[in-house]
């Protein structure tokens, strides 16, 4: 190969990383200024020091053109920072309750979700509202669509209930080839947990590990991005005990503050390309 051929293939080489790494900043940078936003709510901005949104969904590997579900969006803590982020070029589904329920602790708080969304027409416009509440309704998007999928706290009450398995398959049945499950998980401590059934909210890490296995997943990373030592998984109220929630009141409330939100697994989880 003559010197002016491998000048050329070395300055393509060269320009192609840099291309890919501004391209990461640039992502990097667009979700950090939207965590920084004013739009959010205060007191969920409070609870970054707990959350960590820029490191979790910077390890998960998520882009601003991706179709991302987001599973129980819950009061839309991150759904403040995924709708924005993904609004231009990409796609926010968020999954929630159904507002059809039965129950109406499912029916209000899906509602009240929905209200969040069409409050704020310049942030949630472009969010696709779907269903997902097991065990009956587990077809949250279609076979194969999402790039990415996001559970935030969630497998305890799944696996409480007896639906993890289910849930798990069809998230794994919903994700591209090749695409992410991204997880964050109150953790239980591998050798003197109190309760791992859920029913306290933590979980072993081996356990959601085997669980995401067995539904076909890979284990791409582990981080501990939002673990916490302090927390001695041993509470009379389980997880709750510990802020946001203070399920104990006023009761001891100086030292569950001290201690901080709760110990959480945080995993990469990938389905295989074929």
């Amino acid at each position: 190969m003559n010197k002016a051929l491998k000048l050329i293939l070395h300055s393509l080489l060269a320009f192609t990383f840099v291309a890919a790494a501004t391209a990461t900043e640039t992502t990097n940078d667009k979700l950090a200024q939207v965590i920084a936003g004013k739009h959010r709510t205060p007191a969920y901005a409070a609870r970054d020091i707990y959350r960590h949104p820029l490191e979790t969904l910077k390890f998960f590997g998520i882009k601003d053109d991706m179709t991302v579900v987001e599973i129980s969006p819950g009061g839309g803590w991150y759904s403040e920072i995924l709708a924005p982020y993904l609004k231009d070029n990409g796609t926010y589904v968020a999954a929630g309750y159904d507002p059809d329920s039965k129950s109406k602790y499912f029916s209000r708080n899906a509602k009240k979700y929905a209200d969040k969304l069409k409050n704020n027409p310049e942030l949630y416009s472009k969010t696709v509202l779907s269903v997902m509440q097991p065990p009956e309704k587990l077809n949250f998007i279609e076979d194969n669509s999402a790039d990415m999928i996001l559970s935030f706290r969630n497998t305890h009450n799944w696996r409480n209930s007896g639906h993890a398995p289910a849930v798990y398959q069809a998230i794994f049945k919903a994700l591209k080839p090749g695409g992410v499950f991204g997880l964050v998980q109150h953790r239980a401590g591998e050798n003197h947990p109190k309760d791992t059934s859920g029913k306290m909210g933590y979980l072993r890490q081996s356990d959601v590990i085997a669980l995401a296995k067995s539904a076909g997943f890979e284990l791409a990373a582990q981080t501990e991005i939002n673990a916490n030592p302090n927390d001695t998984h041993d509470y009379e109220m389980g997880v709750w005990t510990l802020p946001p929630s203070f399920r104990l009141k006023d009761k001891d409330r100086e030292k569950y503050q001290a201690i901080g939100e709760s110990d959480r697994m945080t995993l990469k989880f990938v389905k295989p390309a074929k």
